[in-house]
């Protein structure tokens, strides 16, 4: 990984899209401070699509899009996304699945959750859980004790026990019915939301984030950023990012929007 200054700055200068995590990329230490909102801000006035893609649920995302200066946003790892039509006053929403298999895969998360939360101690269905649609997170630090990567590692196992996707963030294990990702929904969105496929804009493209289930993100894209607590997460990475900043979490995120309006002077 080279420092966020090695990016190119006629590569920087010429960014379009800031595709970014949220947890830990974005806030820092569960907090959304105002150096990474302002930060946030800033980048889509200067005419940058900022485009969150998160494990969050869609009851988060629904609040993000209509009222962070986002274009749209990808939720619940890949489940759907969200664009609110500011001047339509109309939320667009798309899922990977149909309502039918969202509510049959529904029902065997819900099963499997009753079964990691007995066979596995110290761990919590996420407390945005109820907010959820496509997928099921299981809390192994965000409001339970830390657990040990034996613990992350035996959920992630009763996951794929089942036959589900596990992906593991900075705080839950998300799992989920499908074959989908970040990637795979931001791709779409692309398609739908601009007209325009995504390999096709890999130079006006950066994403940015830290953890396990942004690694096809950070695989698929040249302009790819850790923040500085990415570093933490190595050995749970099959992908790193090519370019990390200083500064962690949000702090990490304000460093990268900085560079990016600093070259466009």
């Amino acid at each position: 990984m080279k420092p966020l200054i090695k990016l190119p700055t006629a590569i920087a200068a010429n960014i379009e899209y800031v595709l970014c995590d949220i947890d830990d990329t974005v806030t820092t230490e569960g907090h959304l401070t105002a150096q990474a909102y302002s930060a946030m801000q800033s980048l889509h006035d200067a005419g940058i699509h900022v485009i969150p893609i998160t494990g969050r649920p869609a009851g988060w995302c629904d609040h993000i899009a209509r009222m962070w200066p986002v274009s749209a946003v990808v939720g619940e790892n890949g489940a759907f996304f969200m664009r609110y039509d500011h001047s339509a006053r109309k939320m667009e929403q798309q899922f990977w699945t149909d309502a039918g298999t969202r509510e049959s895969n529904r029902q065997k998360l819900d099963l499997l959750a009753k079964t990691i939360l007995a066979k596995v101690p110290g761990c919590a269905l996420a407390s945005d859980q109820p907010y959820r649609i496509a997928d099921l997170a299981i809390d192994f630090c965000e409001d339970v004790e830390p657990l040990p990567e034996s613990a992350i590692e035996e959920i992630v196992s009763f996951f794929k026990a089942a036959g589900a996707t596990a992906k593991v963030s900075s705080i839950h294990v998300n799992g989920w019915f499908g074959q989908y990702d970040k990637l795979t929904m931001t791709k779409q969105l692309f398609v739908d939301v601009f007209g325009q496929v995504i390999t096709d804009l890999q130079e006006k493209i950066l994403f940015i984030g830290d953890s396990p289930n942004d690694a096809p993100m950070f695989g698929f894209f040249d302009n790819s950023v850790g923040v500085a607590n990415v570093r933490d997460q190595i050995h749970r990475l099959q992908h790193l990012p090519k370019f990390v900043c200083q500064n962690r979490g949000g702090a990490g995120f304000a460093e990268m929007a900085t560079y990016l309006l600093t070259t466009r002077k």
